[in-house]
């Protein structure tokens, strides 16, 4: 639809397999004639490549930088184009680190044994550009009471109990749109999700989530098989989209998720046990989402070591 191309085009929504392919089509003609790749036959076998364990949200990554990026670098680039590409780019000093993560996945398939195409490793252009300086801002979290505020506000018990979920338990997005009755463990208060490489894991929630949980379940009664919401991984983000516009508070999963990370630093959760109840696979990515916690939070759980 018309609607669905003007999202891809400003980046709202990744390009699905269908569109790569029928854009790999119309550039066969020329692109196979002159001994060319087609940037988008590219994409979509990179892409292909990705679906196996990573989540919706991985894969709109991808889609969303490598869709504008790669057409214009082509597939054999230099690695000076490169970084003139990214010098071009007139997004922030994050944007154009986001561009570069991506590209670099990119040209590192590209050019290894994986990906089936004829290129040899020690050419990879991306081995020699330097990545983009990303810098140390503090990244936004809610407080306790603007996320009691978008519970609030939420108008359905499914829409307050995702709300009061995402904030307890610090859950993905592809997480929380998959669990069904039989991953909740109403004994220990967690539920069991499969995040990024398709790793099982389990996330913890607090009494507010399940009383919302069971709210929702006691009214929509879904079948053991299916997931709990009656909404997919797209109708998710639309909820959170139009809460956002209403309430005027940032209302995304990444918010969450940073927010589940600082009220814990803030109740004096040290950083690795954040790191285990979230599921981040490292100290740092705790520690870039906990910025906002500043030394007066942290004072208030001083002890002094002699007395």
């Amino acid at each position: 639809s018309k609607a669905y191309i003007s999202q891809v085009k400003s980046a709202k929504r990744p390009p699905s397999k269908k569109l790569l392919q029928c854009l790999g089509e119309l550039e066969q003609g020329t692109g196979r004639r002159n001994g060319h790749l087609s940037p988008y036959e590219v994409i979509e076998a990179f892409l292909n490549s990705r679906r196996e364990g990573a989540s919706l949200g991985t894969l709109e990554f991808y889609g969303k930088y490598l869709s504008k990026s790669i057409p214009v670098l082509g597939v054999t680039p230099s690695a000076r184009a490169i970084g003139k590409y990214l010098d071009s780019l007139s997004c922030t000093m994050g944007g154009k680190h986001a561009y570069f993560r991506a590209i670099s996945v990119f040209y590192n398939w590209l050019y290894s044994p994986r990906s089936g195409f004829a290129f040899i490793g020690r050419e990879n252009p991306i081995t020699l550009v330097d990545p983009p300086r990303r810098p140390k801002r503090i990244m936004p979290s809610l407080t306790r009471e603007q996320v009691e505020l978008l519970i609030e506000k939420a108008p359905t018990a499914r829409d307050k109990a995702m709300i009061a979920l995402f904030a307890e338990s610090g859950l993905r997005l592809s997480e929380l749109a998959n669990i069904r009755t039989g991953d909740i463990d109403w004994r220990s208060h967690t539920v069991r999700v499969i995040g990024k490489g398709n790793k099982e894991g389990h996330a913890p929630f607090g009494n507010l989530t399940e009383n919302l949980l069971k709210a929702w379940l006691s009214e929509y009664q879904p079948k053991e098989e299916e997931p709990i919401w009656n909404i997919g991984y797209w109708g998710v983000k639309t909820m959170l989209n139009n809460l956002r516009v209403q309430t005027g508070i940032p209302c995304n999963p990444h918010t969450f998720r940073r927010t589940f990370a600082c009220l814990l630093r803030k109740a004096g959760v040290d950083t690795m046990t954040i790191k285990d109840l979230g599921r981040w696979e490292s100290l740092e990515m705790v520690q870039r989402y906990t910025r906002s916690v500043t030394f007066e939070d942290s004072l208030k759980f001083y002890k002094a070591p002699l007395g």
